[in-house]
């Protein structure tokens, strides 16, 4: 009887890269964020995530993002930090955002959820929190889970 094994990361990005198809679903995510080094921990994260193909676009300001949503490349899910300048928080991107039509989940990240404005977010068009210490790819996996429709 042969044994089997769970393929490890490095050979399912080989895999991928030879042209295999190794995951069924891809996910494109927005991550909206005016800290370059949030981009970069987000990236290495989601290369753990082996449960979904995920592409991460990023962008620094709203008025960037603004504008890739009007090209018209596939979102499935936008990650925006709380604050942005020179928004002064989700309470202004997050409606400028679904203003340029945008319908897809939003989660708003940040350092701390502590401000009382955050029981109140879906007032504002988002869909859900998350704090940036809490961001792993079980996380990822799991809001993956939870916000996109299952194929």
């Amino acid at each position: 009887m042969a044994a089997f094994r769970t393929a490890t990361p490095n050979e399912r990005d080989a895999r991928h890269q030879q042209g295999y198809s190794v995951m069924t679903r891809k996910a494109h995510i927005l991550l909206v964020d005016d800290d370059p080094a949030e981009n970069l921990i987000l990236r290495a994260l989601i290369r753990k995530v082996s449960s979904i193909d995920i592409e991460l676009h990023y962008c620094q300001t709203i008025d960037d993002a603004l504008a890739f949503l009007r090209s018209g490349k596939p979102i499935s899910m936008i990650l925006l930090d709380n604050r942005l300048r020179p928004q002064l928080d989700f309470r202004e991107t997050v409606p400028a955002l679904r203003h340029q039509g945008y319908i897809g989940p939003i989660g708003v990240i940040s350092a701390s959820l502590a401000d009382a404005y955050f029981q109140n977010l879906e007032e504002y068009g988002a869909d859900f929190r998350i704090d940036k210490a809490e961001i792993d790819p079980t996380a990822i996996d799991f809001i993956l889970r939870e916000y996109l429709p299952q194929e």
